[in-house]
């Protein structure tokens, strides 16, 4: 069975004190969704304004600490991407660096075999075959012997996979402005509309 999840990579959080956090998650990657706990959320948060550079004080003016960012860097970037897992096969194909969450819709190329940005180190091959995507990664450094995860997607079954990612990035909104109504109710809706505009979660998926 093949999954697909919105993730950010965790790392940034690290030391991070401005509002409880969950610990860092497993294998570096904290999953969106609209499941999240409270501090998962706060978490997701806390990488994204780390990653920033952003203030987050005074607390109770995040949006305006936010559009004051979004002034100077003209967008919203976050460590992470698509996370890719074979259940059966027990692989999966993460993003590598410098691959964004707010690149997540590029993944619609692959319905034309066109070319897509998963990061590097480890970077990522696509080949296609009929109508099957084969995803390469190999890992290793050093002397170490390198382990290769490869994962296949029917290209039929990507539109699905990708309306199931935009759902759970939806119910991620939500919880954000659950989350931001209790630590910085005035920055709520504006926090929301952030996140929405700058990792193009809502709209049309226009995969036809």
């Amino acid at each position: 069975m093949i999954i697909m999840d919105a993730v950010l990579e965790t790392e940034a959080d690290v030391g991070f004190a401005a509002w409880p956090v969950a610990a860092e998650a497993r294998d570096g990657v904290l999953v969106l969704s609209g499941r999240m706990s409270r501090i998962e959320v706060g978490a997701a948060m806390a990488v994204i304004f780390d990653y920033g550079g952003i203030p987050t004080a005074p607390i109770g003016d995040l949006h305006h600490l936010l559009d004051r960012h979004l002034a100077d860097a003209g967008g919203l970037v976050a460590p992470g991407g698509l996370r890719v897992r074979d259940t059966t096969a027990k692989a999966e194909i993460l993003p590598g660096c410098c691959c964004g969450l707010e690149d997540w819709r590029q993944w619609r190329d692959v319905l034309h075999q066109g070319s897509v940005w998963l990061g590097h180190d480890p970077g990522t091959d696509l080949a296609y075959t009929g109508g099957v995507v084969r995803l390469r990664q190999e890992l290793g450094s050093g002397s170490r012997p390198a382990r290769v995860s490869e994962v296949e997607i029917q290209l039929d079954e990507l539109p699905g996979l990708l309306a199931g990612v935009q759902l759970r990035l939806q119910g991620f909104l939500r919880l954000v402005h659950a989350w931001a109504g209790e630590i910085a109710p005035r920055a709520a809706g504006r926090l929301v509309t952030v996140l929405d505009e700058n990792f193009h979660i809502n709209g049309s998926l226009e995969l036809g």
